[in-house]
């Protein structure tokens, strides 16, 4: 694929493994398809996180009922990942230790109604690095929510997939050109060496 993002990306900086924590968004049985072809370099991503240190936040995103469907239920007709079954479960691939927080969520947003802000002020995060699926909506979304509420957002271009190469490119493009400092497991080694 060519990198199209790159003429946008005029910023550059290294995350801080001092104040970072690294989002692995969604890497769910849900999503396999998609995320299968990333398992290595979000493997990668962290296990350079942990080496360095840097705390790992999964997400998982999933409905309980009806009631929390919200407008995603009428986006997707009612295609949603349920709570409790197989398709919501964390993928083993990644490799999730049990001392790695997992927040629960049922929106695009990683922020949304769990708590995440306030856990990354307690952890003194000054810094995300955003990895998983898919890099439109859940990664992208985050992104900016972040952005927003003053983190300074590192967003992985290796370590996030969607369902189309050109839905991909968008989001490197507006991130790169708004909201986040591109990187990959190269630039991250480099940074975290």
């Amino acid at each position: 694929m060519a990198a199209s993002f790159r003429k946008f990306e005029i910023r550059h900086r290294n995350p801080d493994p001092k104040t970072s924590v690294l989002l692995v968004i969604d890497m769910q049985n849900y999503f396999a398809s998609m995320a299968k072809p990333i398992i290595q370099p979000i493997t990668t991503t962290i296990d350079l996180c942990r080496r360095a240190s840097v705390p790992v936040i999964f997400t998982r995103h999933s409905h309980k009922s009806p009631a929390d469907h919200g407008m995603l239920g009428e986006w997707w007709n009612g295609d949603l990942i349920i709570d409790g079954t197989p398709e919501a479960e964390l993928m083993p691939e990644v490799g999730r230790r049990e001392t790695e927080t997992v927040v629960e969520k049922n929106t695009y947003s990683a922020f949304k109604g769990t708590g995440l802000e306030e856990r990354l002020a307690e952890m003194g995060a000054e810094e995300v690095i955003v990895t998983g699926v898919m890099t439109n909506l859940c990664c992208e979304t985050t992104a900016r929510e972040a952005f927003v509420r003053g983190f300074r957002v590192f967003f992985s271009t290796d370590a996030t997939a969607t369902s189309a190469a050109e839905l991909h490119e968008a989001t490197l493009k507006n991130m790169a050109f708004g909201f986040a400092y591109l990187v990959d497991c190269k630039r991250l080694q480099q940074a975290f060496s």
